[in-house]
This record gives C-alpha cells, structure tokens and sequence, in this order.
C-alpha cells in the first residue's frame, strides 16, 4: 500500500503539471484544471509521512521534483523537434507542452517550498501536538496550500495582472478540496499501519 502511496503521490504531480495550462471558472474563481489533482497531493504526501516519517516524505517530494523536471525538460524537448510533414497538431502541442519557462519556475519553487513545509508541519503537530490524524492532515495543508498559492502565483503573474484576487480564490478552492479529501486518510489507515509496523517504517529508499 505505501509503494501504491508513492506511485499516486508522483503521478498526481505529473498530471498536474500537464493539465495546469488550462484554466478553468468555478463559482466565479478562476483556477488552473489542476488544481482538483495538485490539491489531493498535499493529502497524500501526508499519508506518506505518516507511514515513512519526515526523512522519507523528503525523500519522496524529491522524487517526484526530479520527475516534474525531467517532465518539463522533455516536453520543451519535445515540442522542439521538427514535425513530420503531415503532423497537424504542432501548434496545439506546443500550446499543452510548451509552457512558459516563468510558469514552470514558479511551479517548480512553489511545489518544492510548500512540500517540504507540508511534512514538516505534519511531523511537528504529530510530534507536539498529539490528537486525531484529521487534525494534523488539515493544519499541515492549510499552511502548505496557502504558502503554494501565494509562490505560484506570484512568481508566475506578478507584474502581468492582479495577484491577490488569484492567491484568495486558489487558496479557498484548494483547502475545499482538501476538506472532501480528508476521508482518504482513514480509507488507507489499515493498511499502511500494518506496513510500517511489519517493516519497522524501513524507508524503501
């Protein structure tokens, strides 16, 4: 179950980045099309935390930050190379693909710095605090998703448009999401207790 952990938690990462060029309206918010998967990562970087300790949550979020980078250096690679003759599609790859380098910076910045910041507040809240595993979960990523608001949008759009009301309606939207997402922590509870009990939280890296 913890493997199957890891393997979401870095997909999720990597479907994020895809489809974050799309922008989206909710109630009135705009927001990238990721921002429903990007969310669910805060949440499953948890779990993972919970099964490997801080140490290996490190170890994981860097993981999947040498897979976004090879991800965006492979896709500008990609959209680089010179059609064949009867390809079509060019300009609607480079459009999906070909992101900004300033987008995929302050993507990159805001995924690293908030990740980390994520599993040390759930380890520190889990060390000093005590109390149900929910607790933990939603104050690590009420932090964690306000620090990723503001850095991503700031590094992408400061100076091209408004960034505050971007940072509010990213912000509510994401701690939305991470309120329905919370029952995922008790779905693989079992699981990944037995885990760490039956391998003495060995980090499998």
């Amino acid at each position: 179950m913890r493997t199957i952990l890891i393997g979401l938690y870095i997909a999720c990462e990597l479907i994020a980045n895809v489809t974050a060029s799309k922008p989206v309206q909710l109630v009135g918010v705009v927001v990238p099309a990721a921002i429903f998967i990007y969310t669910l990562t805060f949440t499953l970087i948890d779990l993972i935390n919970e099964s490997f300790g801080k140490a290996g949550a490190r170890k994981v979020i860097l993981a999947a930050f040498i897979a976004n980078l090879l991800l965006a250096a492979y896709a500008q690679f990609a959209v680089l190379l010179p059609p064949a003759p009867f390809y079509s599609g060019q300009e609607a790859f480079a459009g999906v693909l070909g992101s900004t380098p300033r987008i995929v910076f302050a993507s990159l910045t805001a995924y690293l710095v908030s990740a980390l910041i994520d599993a040390e507040m759930f380890a520190l809240w889990k060390l000093h605090v005590k109390g149900p595993k929910w607790a933990r979960v939603l104050a690590s990523n009420t932090l964690s998703t306000w620090v990723d608001s503001v850095v991503f949008i700031t590094l992408a759009f400061y100076g091209v448009m408004p960034v505050w009301p971007l940072i509010k309606g990213q912000y509510v939207v994401k701690m939305a999401i991470t309120a329905v997402s919370l029952p995922l922590i008790y779905l693989v509870k079992g699981q990944t207790g037995r885990a760490a009990f039956g391998s003495h939280t060995r980090i499998l890296f």
